[in-house]
C-alpha cells in the first residue's frame, strides 16, 4: 500500500512539473501540445511516453522527425507542418531553422498565366487514369535517343523532411508536389521558382491530380482537397474517413466529374502495440462530386463493421475484421463502367475474401462487381514481437498490393488488366471474365517490404516489372515481360550499390517504374536513378544523387533512396524526388528536374 502510494505521489509531482514547465514556456506550441500529446506525455505513471522535461533534451528536428517519420507519426499526421514546429519549439526551446514553407526565397519575379503545353502533362499518378504510367512521345518530349543528353537543371528542397514522398505532377509549364510537413507546391517546371504553396492539415504524399484548372490531393488526415491550379486558394476541402488512424496514400482520380478518393491507414503499425484494441480501420472507396466535394457514394472494402471477437491477454478488446487498406490510386475502365483498385493484408481476422484483393466496383453507383483475391489468410500486424497479444498466431506473410491495377491493352487489341504484388508475382488478369488470371511471372521472392511495390508500367507490348526484396541478401532488378504471354524479355540485373555500402544501402527497386517509347526508368535505393532500353533492358544512362545540392529555395538539400514515387516525363524534362527515410531507406528531401543538354 504504502509503494502504491509513492508511485501516485510521484506520478503527480511529475505531472505538475510538467504542467509547471509546460506554463513557464509560454511558446505558441503550448495549447497544440495540450490538446494533442499531452494526455500521454503528461498522464499515468506507466505511460512509455517521455515527459515533457525528457523530450527537453532533444532537439527540434528530431521532434519533428519522430512527428513526420517517427513513433509519433500516427499522431504528427493529423497536424500541420506549423504546428509539428510549434510542438518541437515549445518542448526544445529552441527554434527550427527556416521557412516552414520553404519559400521564403526562390519565389518566381513574375507571375505570367500558365503556358499552354497541349499533351506534354501528366496530371496524377500517371498521364492517363489507365495508371499504366505510359508516357507518349508526345507527352514526354524526350527521345530514346536523347536520354544520355540528360543533365540536373534544377533542385527543389523541401523542409522538415526526412523523405521527399510525393510524385510530382506536371501540367501547362508547371509542377505540382506535396511534402512530409503538408505543404503543397506549384513550381515553374522550367527554373523551379515558387508559383505559390498551400498548407495542409496533414502531410501530402499523394500526386497532386490535375482536371479542369483544378489540383486535387489527400492528406495523411485523410482529408481531400480542391485547390485552383493558377492561384492557390482553396475551393473545398472534405473528410471522407473519420478513424483517427485513417490516411490517403494513393492519389486521387479524376474522371467524369467526379473525384475516386482510396484511404489507407496507420492502424497495420499501431497493432504492434499490446495496449491497442486492435484493430477497426477498414479500407474504402469514396467518390466526390468534383466540383463541390459532396458525397455520391461509399465503399468499403469489408462491408461489415468489425465486431468485438474478445479480448487480449492483455485484458484489452480485440476487434475485426479489418484492413484492406487501399493504398494506391484507383483506376478507371470507361468502357465497362468500372473502378479498380487494389487492396492490402487484413490486421485482424476473421480472414475476409476482401484482403490482398483486385476489385472492379461500378462507377456509378460504387457496387462491386466482382474481386479476385490472390493471398487469403493475410493477416498481419508490423513489428510484432513474441508475447504481443495483438499479433496473429502466425503473422501474415504481408502480400499486399501497394500498386494499382492497371488497365492495358495488347498490340493485338486484347485489354489486360496488369498489377504486380509484394509476392513478388506479376499478373495479367481479364477484366472480360472477373479477373481471371491470364499469366503470371514471377519476378522476385517477395515478402515484408518485398516483391513489386510501389508500382510497374506497361507499354503496348510489354509489362516492366521493377522488384525491391530490400530485406533479402540479394535485392533489385527489372523485368520485361511480354504483355501477351507473360513470357520474359530481358531481365537486368541489379549494379553495385551506387551508395556504396552500410545501413539502407543496397539496389532494392522499390519505386514506381515509368516507361516511354524506347526507354524505361527506375529509381534505386542506392540513391540512382537509370534508364533502361525497352529492347534489351541495356542501361542508357543514370544518376547518382547520393549528394547535397543548391536548391533553387534556398532549404538544405539532400539526395538519397528513391522508395514510393515514380520519375515523370513531361514537356522535354524528367522529374524525380529523392530520399525515403523510412521502410529501409535513407534520408533526404529533394525534387530534382533534369532536361537534355
Amino acid at each position: 500500500m504504502r509503494r502504491q502510494l509513492v508511485a501516485s505521489v510521484t506520478a503527480s509531482l511529475a505531472i505538475a512539473a510538467s504542467i509547471a514547465l509546460m506554463q513557464a514556456q509560454g511558446s505558441p506550441g503550448e495549447q497544440v501540445f495540450k490538446d494533442r500529446c499531452a494526455s500521454c506525455h503528461t498522464g499515468a505513471a506507466d505511460s512509455r511516453a517521455p515527459a515533457p522535461e525528457a523530450l527537453r533534451g532533444r532537439t527540434p528536428q528530431a521532434i519533428v522527425e519522430a512527428l513526420v517519420n517517427g513513433a509519433m507519426r500516427a499522431q504528427g499526421s493529423r497536424m500541420t507542418g506549423a504546428e509539428r514546429r510549434a510542438v518541437a519549439e515549445f518542448l526544445t526551446g529552441r527554434s527550427v531553422e527556416g521557412d516552414v514553407s520553404g519559400a521564403a526565397t526562390g519565389r518566381c519575379a513574375t507571375a505570367p498565366a500558365a503556358e499552354r503545353t497541349g499533351s506534354s502533362n501528366w496530371r496524377g499518378w500517371s498521364p492517363t487514369t489507365d495508371n499504366t504510367r505510359f508516357q507518349s512521345a508526345e507527352g514526354a518530349a524526350i527521345t530514346a535517343a536523347e536520354i544520355p543528353k540528360l543533365t540536373l537543371r534544377w533542385a527543389f528542397g523541401f523542409p522538415d523532411a526526412s523523405s521527399a514522398w510525393a510524385q510530382p505532377s506536371v501540367a501547362d509549364g508547371r509542377v505540382y508536389v506535396g511534402s512530409q510537413n503538408g505543404t503543397v507546391y506549384a513550381l515553374d517546371a522550367r527554373s523551379g521558382c515558387v508559383r505559390w504553396t498551400f498548407a495542409a492539415a496533414g502531410g501530402v504524399r499523394t500526386a497532386v491530380t490535375l482536371s479542369s484548372g483544378i489540383a486535387y490531393f489527400g492528406d495523411t488526415a485523410a482529408n481531400v482537397y480542391a485547390v485552383d491550379a493558377q492561384t492557390g486558394v482553396a475551393r473545398w476541402r472534405k473528410s471522407v474517413e473519420q478513424h483517427p488512424l485513417a490516411r490517403i496514400t494513393g492519389s486521387v482520380t479524376v474522371h467524369d466529374g467526379r473525384l475516386y478518393v482510396p484511404t489507407s491507414s496507420y492502424e497495420e503499425s499501431q497493432g504492434a502495440d499490446p495496449q491497442y484494441p486492435c484493430c477497426t480501420f477498414r479500407g474504402s472507396v469514396t467518390a466526390l462530386d468534383a466540383g463541390t466535394g459532396a458525397v455520391a457514394w461509399k465503399t468499403y472494402m469489408i462491408p461489415e463493421e468489425p465486431k468485438r471477437r474478445g479480448s487480449s491477454s492483455a485484458g484489452v478488446p480485440l476487434w475485426g475484421p479489418s484492413g484492406a487498406a487501399i493504398w494506391s490510386a484507383p483506376t478507371i475502365d470507361a468502357r465497362r463502367g468500372l473502378l479498380y483498385v487494389a487492396t492490402g493484408n487484413l490486421y485482424s481476422g476473421p480472414a475476409h475474401t476482401a484482403g490482398n484483393a483486385v476489385v472492379a466496383i461500378d462507377l456509378k453507383t460504387g457496387s462491386v462487381r466482382w474481386s479476385k483475391q490472390f493471398t487469403p489468410g493475410d493477416v498481419y500486424v508490423s513489428n510484432c514481437r513474441a508475447g504481443n497479444p495483438n499479433c496473429p498466431e502466425a503473422n501474415g506473410p504481408d502480400f499486399d498490393f501497394g500498386s494499382p491495377p492497371m488497365l492495358a491493352r495488347t498490340s493485338a487489341g486484347r485489354d489486360l488488366i496488369v498489377i504486380g504484388q509484394k509476392s513478388g508475382v506479376g499478373f495479367a488478369l481479364d477484366p472480360e471474365k472477373m479477373g481471371e488470371v491470364v499469366w503470371e511471372y514471377r519476378a522476385g521472392r517477395g515478402g515484408v517490404l518485398g516483391g513489386i511495390e510501389w508500382g510497374s508500367a506497361v507499354d503496348a507490348e510489354r509489362a516492366y516489372f521493377a522488384v525491391s526484396d530490400i530485406l533479402l541478401p540479394q535485392p533489385g532488378g527489372l523485368h520485361a515481360v511480354t504483355l501477351a504471354t507473360g513470357q520474359r524479355a530481358w531481365f537486368t540485373p541489379p549494379r553495385p550499390p551506387a551508395c556504396g555500402s552500410g545501413r539502407g544501402c543496397n539496389a532494392a527497386q522499390s519505386a514506381a517504374v515509368t516507361v516511354i517509347p524506347g526507354a524505361v526508368f527506375s529509381g534505386s535505393n542506392d540513391g540512382a536513378l537509370r534508364v533502361y532500353s525497352t529492347a534489351d533492358g541495356a542501361i542508357l544512362w543514370e544518376f547518382d544523387s547520393n549528394r547535397e545540392f543548391t536548391t533553387v529555395n534556398g532549404v538544405a538539400g539532400r539526395g538519397a533512396s528513391m522508395i514510393g514515387p515514380g520519375p515523370v516525363v513531361a514537356g522535354g524534362m524528367v522529374f524525380v524526388s529523392s530520399g525515403y527515410g523510412a521502410f529501409g531507406g535513407r534520408p533526404g528531401n529533394v525534387l530534382l528536374a533534369f532536361a537534355p543538354q
